[in-house]
């Protein structure tokens, strides 16, 4: 039978503003409740979809079965189904968060150096990660390298934003000033936030989006200069 943090295939069968309740493939039925749904999806009467088992109530009239569509484990879950490198271990999925139906951020890695883990995920012309994001209402799906250095975590957290450099906040305890160029600014904040909220959520970081100016950009000469005074000081 089914457990917790299983993907169910389910029937919506009734759909009423406060109560979806769904049936699932062994004839059991499940409530869907509204902070488990994606915002802005229709659940009409018949649609299959797959869910993902959140939990089990007893109540004074039997178990209840919770599932949701906006829980990260049914992106894992879906991510583990469609990538064969996932399924067998080889990608390891370090972190997922989602705004669920609009975008979500998932870190992994992997041991094997022959392996280009992000690549795996998206699959050839983004095949693999397009039929997960179509299975989820069309929710966009950065998928990310992890590392277990914070900086270059948050760094690859913000793609597709090109990140200049990153500075930890000193009298701060996890924070940072991420710096890019005037032109990757929107792509860092993301849509109303969205970008650096959920790269903020994946890497447990306070991010704050600063820009650097062109000017400020170190030329070659400032680097060459830089370098032969360091040489003159040890000299």
């Amino acid at each position: 039978s089914d457990k917790i943090g299983d993907l169910i295939n389910g029937v919506v069968f009734k759909s009423e503003d406060d109560q979806v309740l769904v049936r699932l493939n062994d004839r059991t039925e499940a409530i869907l409740p509204r902070e488990e749904r994606i915002v802005g999806e229709s659940y009409a009467l018949g649609s299959r979809m797959k869910f993902f088992l959140v939990e089990v109530r007893q109540t004074t009239r039997g178990p209840k079965i919770i599932v949701s569509r906006s829980h990260p484990g049914l992106l894992r879950k879906l991510l583990e189904l469609e990538i064969p490198e996932v399924r067998e271990g080889t990608i390891e999925i370090r972190e997922i968060v989602r705004e669920s139906g609009v975008r979500a951020k998932v870190a992994v890695s992997t041991l094997d150096p022959n392996v280009d883990p992000v690549g795996a995920c998206i699959g050839n012309a983004g095949a693999r990660i397009k039929s997960i994001s179509k299975e989820l209402g069309g929710e966009r799906i950065d998928v990310v390298v992890w590392s277990s250095d914070p900086l270059i975590f948050i760094r690859n957290a913000l793609s597709p934003a090109r990140v200049l450099k990153v500075e930890p906040v000193l009298e701060q305890e996890r924070a940072v000033q991420v710096f890019v160029r005037p032109d990757h600014l929107s792509l860092a904040i993301g849509k109303a936030g969205q970008n650096v909220r959920l790269a903020a959520r994946l890497t447990k970081w306070k991010i704050d989006i600063k820009v650097l100016e062109p000017e400020k950009l170190p030329t070659l000469q400032d680097l060459f200069d830089e370098l032969i005074n360091t040489e003159e000081v040890e000299s």
